[in-house]
């Protein structure tokens, strides 16, 4: 066979139905995608090269060396031998898109979304899923390996869905104008600026699927009427999906009742989140400690869902709305230990009397983690054991290692809460040294 014959060429990829690839030619031809590189060197505008795929970053952009240097091309995989084109060199690595694959990764899967490598939302639908779990496992891993006494990683636990999971969405457009098409979707992956339009989202559960084409069709037939662009709001709750972001819903979760905003913050996998609330509850009860202390508790997701293995609970939460939705809950669930304190995460310790060495700490931050000023009152107060919730785990190594001389960990537990996706869930379990 010709070597010709062995190339998987751009249209070799769209018969098998990777559309990125012929949207990344298209872009590429019309020269609406590149830029002028930040540096003439080492590579020209657009120029060709042929390298050979080594790992995938921490957000799922495919790595290659070429003389030793770093190239970073999206939806190239480990052990894929591709053409890619440079369109920017950075000080330290230079940007380049995919052209064709040569030698193709076994663990290539073809994509289940037709937008798939055009829509920003999903990274990794050509990889396969055990191999997404994996390469997360690795990434946790990595932020974790120069932290003190860190055991090992344990394997990312999958999503029991990796399809019609995802239970809120939030299309967004631009202000209508009538000499262009109405675009409601996503960002464009490689347009940052511009909107694609998503009629249907394969990762979205079926009923958001079912409910979405009307919510698109009331956006057109008030287009007139936007005197700028929005964003829709698709969340399924226990009784349908609500479209009104300050709707009141309700969401069960292992027997437990929860209420919360439509469009504040709620797990937006309720396939995982029952697994995902019993691996917290026996790291945060495999000790003898009686009290709980939930800081960022949101609407009351672990701490009402943990409340039953403790002797007493308190929550604290900024948002004095998500403290409402928490005490509606304990009184719906009758749940009668729980207490709930509108204030910031640095004012917890202030409002408690427990003893820390009958304390469990739960911290569910944001993205941006924990402050030093709170991590520094973690340490004095010295709760016998933590369960360090994050949706970022880079942020949370580095506030674990501000606590490892007091704290060893115990285990460090990856969730894949949005498959097909670069995010990553991660529990870490800590327990008091003895000093």
């Amino acid at each position: 066979m010709s070597s010709i014959a062995h190339r998987l060429d751009i249209q070799g990829l769209l018969r098998a139905n990777v559309r990125y690839a012929k949207s990344i030619l298209d872009i590429a031809e019309k020269d609406l995608l590149l830029t002028e590189t930040k540096n003439a060197e080492p590579y020209e505008h657009q120029q060709h090269i042929k390298v050979e795929v080594k790992a995938l970053t921490s957000t799922g952009v495919g790595i290659a060396y070429d003389n030793g240097r770093p190239i970073h091309i999206p939806f190239a995989l480990p052990g894929e031998t591709v053409e890619a084109k440079v369109w920017r060199n950075e000080d330290d690595h230079s940007k380049a898109d995919l052209v064709s694959v040569f030698k193709q990764s076994p663990q290539r899967v073809d994509p289940q979304c037709s937008l798939f490598g055009e829509c920003a939302g999903c990274q990794l639908q050509h990889l396969d899923y055990e191999r997404q779990l994996a390469w997360k496992t690795s990434v946790v891993a990595d932020l974790f390996a120069e932290t003190s006494n860190a055991p090992e990683v344990t394997t990312t636990i999958g999503s029991p869905r990796l399809w019609g999971y995802r239970s809120k969405i939030t299309p967004h457009f631009k202000k209508p104008r009538p000499d262009k098409p109405l675009n409601i979707g996503f960002t464009n992956f490689y347009r940052r600026g511009q909107i694609m339009d998503v009629a249907q989202c394969p990762i979205a559960t079926d009923q958001i699927n079912e409910a979405l084409p009307a919510a698109r069709n009331d956006v057109a037939e008030k287009a007139g009427s936007y005197k700028k662009g929005a964003t829709l709001l698709l969340r399924q709750h226990d009784n349908g999906v609500e479209t009104n972001p300050r709707a009141i819903v309700q969401e069960t979760v292992n027997d437990v009742t929860f209420f919360f905003k439509a469009g504040e913050f709620f797990q937006n996998n309720p396939h995982i989140l029952p697994l995902f609330v019993d691996y917290i509850e026996s790291q945060a009860t495999a000790g003898t400690e009686q009290f709980l202390l939930d800081a960022y508790c949101g609407s009351g997701l672990l701490a009402l869902s943990l409340a039953s293995s403790f002797v007493d609970v308190t929550g604290i939460e900024i948002s004095s709305a998500a403290i409402e939705m928490a005490q509606k809950a304990a009184t719906h669930n009758t749940i009668d230990n729980a207490r709930f304190i509108a204030a910031s995460a640095e004012n917890l310790f202030a409002e408690i009397n427990y003893a820390a060495a009958q304390t469990t700490l739960v911290l569910d931050p944001p993205r941006k983690g924990c402050s030093e000023d709170f991590l520094k009152q973690v340490n004095q107060f010295a709760p016998q054991r933590i369960i360090y919730v994050s949706c970022n785990p880079e942020t949370q190594a580095r506030d674990i290692d501000f606590l490892t001389d007091q704290y060893e960990i115990i285990a460090i537990q990856p969730f894949d809460l949005f498959p097909h996706t670069k995010h990553v869930e991660c529990v870490v379990t800590l327990t008091r040294k003895d000093i």
